[in-house]
């Protein structure tokens, strides 16, 4: 079943009196409707000059994350994912003051900074794993690629834009514009369409990948699965999953679930993030039909 009740928050919060600020706001609107929080972290990590991964997706630093999660481990009770399900099935209940804490790409930022602080408190989580990734160091996230094209590209490289003309790369302003320009562009077209596009941009920007991919290994996720760490299915390439055609869509769903059981068999949890909270009728129905108990979007704004 997918809940539709539950709420999603991407978390783009360093400051922590602003991050608690935000949590009591979605307290108070919560306050009398059935929702659980659910907090959507990506890289927990200190911004570096020459990261060669999109800094975008750092949602916070590592100290500011242990201090977050002090704030919350005070003042809410952390459920577990298998608990989120209980709950969306009718078969149990939470605490009024529950919060799920979830990561996305199994980053390997997750083991190093934040898995410590969250072992420290007690405090489970949940790590989607897009399953092409692990111990797969040439494949590499959109996003990434994207944003070595065109924010470490030489100067003067002409790169594709969306209204079919080149911008040759002049300024870091021009760079950045043009990297918010391509990257809410790329999102909402169909995904073949979306694959030619990025294969134009990252031959332009000439810039090489590194030589690994800022994702866990295997035998890494397994570590953490024995450690009490919840591992879910995030798809198995990460595309948009409403941008392709329902054959696609069941697969990436039911491959990543797959790998996640035959890899590492224990602690894995029937339940999906939607890469980029992309999610449709189709989506839903293949869910639906693959068996999973719960799925996450994300939706901007105020709820």
């Amino acid at each position: 079943m997918i809940a539709t009740t539950l709420k999603r928050f991407a978390v783009k919060l360093s400051d922590t009196p602003a991050f608690g600020t935000v949590v009591r706001q979605m307290e108070r609107r919560c306050q009398n409707q059935p929702l659980l929080r659910v907090l959507a972290y990506h890289r927990i990590d200190a911004p570096n000059l020459d990261d060669p991964f999109y800094p975008g997706l750092i949602s916070t630093s590592p100290m500011q994350f242990a201090a977050q999660m002090d704030f919350i481990a005070k003042s809410h009770h952390v459920c577990t994912m298998a608990e989120a399900v209980a709950a969306s099935k009718g078969d149990a209940a939470l605490p009024v003051n529950s919060v799920l804490l979830t990561f996305d790409d199994a980053t390997t930022d997750f083991a190093l900074h934040a898995w410590p602080v969250l072992k420290s408190r007690g405090l489970p989580a949940t790590v989607f794993v897009p399953t092409a990734y692990p111990d797969a160091p040439s494949l590499h996230f959109w996003w990434d690629r994207l944003y070595r094209a065109v924010m470490l590209s030489p100067h003067e490289t002409g790169i594709p834009a969306p209204n079919s003309t080149v911008v040759t790369l002049r300024t870091t302003r021009q760079r950045q514009r043009l990297f918010r320009s391509l990257k809410e562009h790329l999102k909402p077209i169909p995904h073949r369409q979306f694959q030619c596009a990025m294969a134009e941009i990252v031959k332009a920007g000439g810039v090489s990948d590194p030589p690994g991919n800022n994702v866990l290994s295997w035998n890494e996720l397994r570590r953490l699965a024995t450690e009490g760490v919840t591992l879910a299915p995030h798809t198995h390439t990460h595309p948009m999953l409403n941008q392709l055609p329902d054959e696609d869509i069941s697969r990436e769903v039911i491959t990543s679930l797959d790998m996640l059981q035959d890899r590492i068999g224990r602690n894995i949890s029937r339940t999906l993030a939607y890469p980029a909270g992309g999610v449709s009728d189709a989506v839903v129905s293949a869910m639906d039909a693959a068996g999973f108990d719960l799925a996450f979007s994300t939706q901007r704004g105020g709820q």
